[in-house]
């Protein structure tokens, strides 16, 4: 287990989006499937109340990871963010969560692009993406 904050990043091509935290209520040890789903046990914070060179650092990552991956068109990159500000990939979403109230465009939103420009930004990366494996 690591023990700090739970933090998240939207990826679009090379662009990363403000940052989330999902702050755990109640009687959770970590945001399990309960805490997401059932007892609506967690705050969506965004953007995240960090230091600017750690949101930086997390953006930097965020785009990395995608890179690193050969992603395409959208993802979240989650991450743990320790009390010592050390900075631990938690996993890669490659089809995050999209609804209006979803942390993905809710980051985005909080980066400047609305929900509409999101999808119609995603058809349009899509419609010139190559067709077939490359």
């Amino acid at each position: 287990m690591i023990s700090g904050r739970e933090v998240e990043c939207g990826v679009l091509g090379s662009n990363a989006s403000a940052i989330g935290e999902i702050k755990i209520l109640g009687n959770h040890e970590f945001y399990d499937f309960e805490a997401k789903y059932m007892d609506d046990s967690a705050d969506l914070i965004v953007p995240a109340k960090l230091d600017k060179k750690i949101q930086g650092d997390l953006q930097q990552l965020a785009a990395r990871v995608f890179d690193y991956f050969n992603c395409e068109g959208l993802a979240r990159v989650d991450f743990f963010l320790t009390k010592d500000d050390e900075i631990f990939v938690n996993e890669i979403n490659t089809m995050p969560g999209f609804t209006s109230i979803s942390m993905f465009p809710r980051m985005w939103e909080a980066s400047g692009v609305k929900y509409d420009e999101l999808v119609d930004y995603l058809i349009q990366e899509a419609l010139n993406r190559p067709i077939g494996l490359h």
